[in-house]
C-alpha cells in the first residue's frame, strides 16, 4: 500500500515534466547558492544604507562586512519562500516560444535572477526585514534566535507581497491580500 502511494506521488509530481512551473522550480533550485550569495551581498548594502551610512568601523559593521560563515538553513527557507511567491505570481503552465536560442531553463533563470534582485533591493529598505535577515545570516548567534528571526522574516515577506499562506490538510495554500 505504501509503495503504491509512493508511486502515485512520484507520478503526480512528474505527470507534466515540461510544465513551466516544473522547469521554473528546477531553475530556481539550481541557482539557490548563487542567489543566496546575492541576498547576503544586498543585505550588507542595506545594513550600511540604513544603519551605518558613514561606514563607521565598529564591531557590528566589521562582523557584517567580513562575516561569511553561518548556517544556511534559515536563508534557504527564505529563498525558497521567495521562489514560491515568484512561481505563484508569475507561473503558468504554458511554455512560451523562444527565438533567441536560449532554453526555457536558461530564460527562467534569467527572469528569476532579475526579479529576485529587485525584490531583495526593495525589501532591503525595511529595517525590520534587514534586522531579521541579519539575525539568520551574518549576525547568527543561536538556533533559537535564528528561528524566531526566520519566522519574523517570513511574516514581513508575506505582508510585503500581501499574501497569506494557510496550511490545510497538509497542503499550503497562498491567498492574495487584495
Amino acid at each position: 500500500m505504501l509503495n503504491l502511494l509512493s508511486q502515485r506521488h512520484h507520478m503526480a509530481k512528474k505527470l507534466f515534466p515540461l510544465d513551466k512551473n516544473y522547469i521554473l522550480q528546477q531553475a530556481q533550485l539550481a541557482m539557490e547558492k548563487e542567489m543566496m550569495a546575492l541576498i547576503t551581498d544586498e543585505l550588507k548594502q542595506s545594513f550600511i544604507c540604513l544603519f551605518n551610512p558613514l561606514q563607521l568601523q565598529d564591531d557590528t559593521y566589521l562582523q557584517i562586512v567580513r562575516h561569511q560563515d553561518f548556517p544556511e538553513t534559515h536563508l534557504s527557507i527564505i529563498y525558497r519562500q521567495l521562489a514560491g511567491i515568484y512561481r505563484f505570481r508569475y507561473g503558468s503552465n504554458q511554455l512560451e516560444i523562444l527565438f533567441d536560442g536560449k532554453t526555457h531553463f536558461e530564460k527562467y533563470q534569467e527572469d528569476w535572477a532579475l526579479c529576485l534582485k529587485k525584490w531583495v533591493f526593495k525589501l532591503g529598505h525595511q529595517e525590520a526585514y534587514v534586522k531579521a535577515m541579519l539575525r539568520i545570516t551574518l549576525l547568527y548567534d543561536s538556533p533559537s534566535r535564528a528561528h524566531f528571526a526566520e519566522n519574523r522574516c517570513k511574516s514581513i515577506i508575506n505582508d510585503y507581497f500581501e499574501l497569506s499562506i494557510v496550511k490545510r490538510k497538509g497542503d499550503l495554500l497562498m491567498k492574495t491580500g487584495s
